[in-house]
């Protein structure tokens, strides 16, 4: 391959943030595709023996972009609508609404919550890297790096996104992983 050819195709190694965000942000598209273009009855539709719906995945991801990226990563509030949930008398109040709110509700939510995720995570990249510490501890004393946060919430998605798979083909045998460029439902 000749130098200029090499220069073409771009840089052959990125950074680590880069490559970590990458990564997080083709596991959020390939999330909205699976869960996306709904209406009521495909987000409510459950399949097997599990209660688990469309519309609970996309309002707990949600819940996750705040609880981990806000909260643990950033010492940030979880904001609305979390901060007014109880969540020790309704434990799976995100699973449980997310199968009665509206899509555009739903995924207004959720899209709301990767905005402010990406603002929160450039911040908190920007001042403490990759080998910064989040701003939380774990019972047993340690302190996870912001590194091992982005891998968890990557984590997450993928997680959950293989839930969606199942959910998503029993509802209308979407599947494959045809993630658009964009998160529009």
């Amino acid at each position: 391959m000749t130098e200029s050819t090499r220069d073409s195709l771009g840089p052959a190694v990125h950074g680590e943030s880069e490559e970590l965000l990458s990564v997080l942000e083709r596991n959020r598209r390939t999330f909205a595709w699976k869960t996306g273009g709904l209406d009521e009855t495909g987000l409510r539709a459950t399949t097997a023996a599990s209660s688990m719906t469309l519309g609970g995945l996309v309002k707990h991801v949600a819940l996750v972009e705040a609880d981990w990226l806000a909260v643990k990563l950033a010492g940030e509030e979880y904001g609305s609508p979390w901060d007014g949930v109880d969540f020790d008398a309704d434990p799976d109040w995100d699973w449980r609404t997310g199968a009665e709110d509206s899509p555009e509700k739903i995924y207004r939510l959720w899209l709301d919550a990767v905005d402010r995720s990406r603002r929160i995570v450039a911040d908190v990249m920007a001042e403490r890297g990759l080998d910064g510490p989040a701003s939380f501890t774990w019972p047993g004393g340690k302190t996870p790096t912001v590194r091992a946060m982005l891998l968890d919430m990557i984590e997450e998605y993928a997680r959950h996104t293989g839930h969606a798979d199942i959910l998503r083909e029993a509802v209308d045998g979407r599947v494959g992983e045809g993630a658009p460029a964009d998160f529009s439902f």
